[in-house]
């Protein structure tokens, strides 16, 4: 399957993938992955794919409801937990405590929260990272230069505007598949 996922990724659609190539899958086992720009669904196969090249096992959330028969079975296979999203739930706390059931848990989430032009982040996964104690690990979603660029894991300070001001610095002058979107 890594064979065909890098034959798709590098020779069909021509992508690169550049810094920390390996998403330090040997040293990491739990983090949050921030993936940007978010602005189409061609992000989820990109993803995917990046996933498989790389060799690493990476999770997401969706809401409780899509994780019903026959879908259930698809969702988790890939990766997907459900949530429960109705008001009351402390949803934070409730995706922290996914991290304690496995000993390998990557949590890829899109700060924008949309496809959609957003002038500022949502911070819920920069309180997820702080909740399970795990670092974040960024990951550019570049169509102009067709390339994932991934940093190194970040560990979170008690500084929360520096911490985004560094974060918001790797992503600076990427463009995603809309560029009136990123």
């Amino acid at each position: 399957m890594q064979k065909l996922a890098k034959f798709i990724y590098f020779k069909l659609l021509g992508w690169k993938l550049v810094g920390n190539t390996t998403m330090s899958k040997d040293t990491v086992k739990k983090a949050v992955v921030i993936a940007l720009p978010h602005t189409s669904w061609h992000d989820f196969y990109i993803g995917l794919l990046l996933r498989t090249v790389i060799g690493i096992k990476s999770n997401f959330v969706g809401k409780k409801e899509l994780f019903v028969w026959p879908f259930k079975y698809y969702f988790r296979a890939i990766g997907g937990r459900p949530i429960d999203r109705t008001s009351g739930q402390n949803k934070v706390e409730a995706i922290a405590k996914l991290f304690d059931e496995d000993e390998e848990f990557r949590l890829t989430l899109a700060p924008e929260g949309t496809r959609k032009k957003v002038t500022e982040w949502r911070t819920g996964f920069y309180y997820i990272a702080k909740a399970a104690n795990v670092p974040i690990i960024m990951f550019t979603l570049d169509f102009e230069n067709k390339q994932n660029r991934i940093s190194e894991p970040f560990y979170l300070t008690d500084n929360m505007e520096a911490d985004f001001k560094f974060m918001k610095q790797f992503y600076k002058g990427v463009v995603g598949k809309f560029p009136e979107y990123s």
